[in-house]
């Protein structure tokens, strides 16, 4: 993505989050001056966090991608000096910001696609854990370090049993270990892998595809998909009936059906 095709660069002066709109659709939260690693402390998951929600309101939006400043790290944890002095209360605040950040990514009206070249650590897997899509270099390392600093692995954390099963789970957020591309691959943990010199056209390249559906379907399917992780199978398909009707109010079923037909 050229910085020509650009229509929209919001990036506050001294903002840990930079965004960018492009023609098409696509959203970039880029995660900024926040050291090599991309560390999330409090100013800049408090300033991802706002950007986020300022986007989810916009309705040019077709997909949003999610990355950090350089090549070493996606995210490679929260902020461990920020941490070190925390007590109970301090703690509670700073992992309920966090949280907060998670969800908004989590439930982005619209696909969100995870951009990891390196270390995602942490906190750092666990905002990538939220994202639709993962994305990663062959050169990325993924864990879930908490244990080894005495704390739990928390929040979002609780997505990985869903993502890779209990076992795999089990391991990652007991042993504090780490996995390479290869076996977060072979996990389910990420969704394709790609050398590092192609890690951006692979992401544009996904990042176009969800752009150019219908934008209507694309938030209804990812609404979908979150409610499906809550609601009884039952119900979950009875409501399917309702949800495949008001498709059609939209006018999108017809104009890419009479689309696919007119290419037959």
């Amino acid at each position: 993505m050229k910085n020509s095709d650009m229509h929209s660069n919001r990036s506050a002066e001294g903002s840990h989050a930079g965004v960018t709109v492009d023609d098409a659709g696509i959203a970039t939260v880029t995660i900024q001056q926040a050291g090599s690693l991309n560390i999330l402390g409090t100013p800049v998951i408090d300033d991802v966090r706002k950007a986020i929600a300022q986007l989810a309101s916009d309705e040019r939006v077709r997909v949003m991608v999610l990355r950090g400043t350089g090549d070493k790290a996606f995210v490679a944890g929260a902020d461990i000096k920020e941490m070190g002095v925390m007590d109970e209360a301090s703690g509670r605040l700073f992992i309920d910001n966090l949280r907060r950040l998670c969800d908004a990514v989590r439930l982005f009206p619209t696909p969100v696609i995870a951009r990891i070249p390196g270390w995602a650590l942490g906190g750092g897997l666990e905002l990538a854990a939220a994202c639709d899509i993962r994305i990663a270099s062959n050169r990325a390392h993924l864990g879930m370090p908490e244990v080894k600093v005495g704390i739990p692995s928390i929040i979002h954390a609780a997505l990985l049993p869903r993502l890779i099963g209990q076992a795999r789970a089990n391991w990652l957020l007991l042993t504090g270990d780490n996995i390479d591309a290869a076996q977060a691959l072979a996990w389910g943990l990420v969704d394709t892998v790609v050398p590092l010199d192609r890690l951006d056209e692979e992401v544009a390249r996904l990042a176009r595809q969800f752009a150019g559906y219908g934008k209507s379907v694309m938030r209804q399917q990812k609404r979908l998909l979150r409610e499906w992780q809550t609601l009884p199978l039952e119900d979950a398909i009875v409501q399917g009936v309702d949800e495949f009707a008001s498709a059609f109010a939209t006018g999108e079923p017809r104009h890419h059906m009479d689309a696919f037909i007119s290419r037959k």
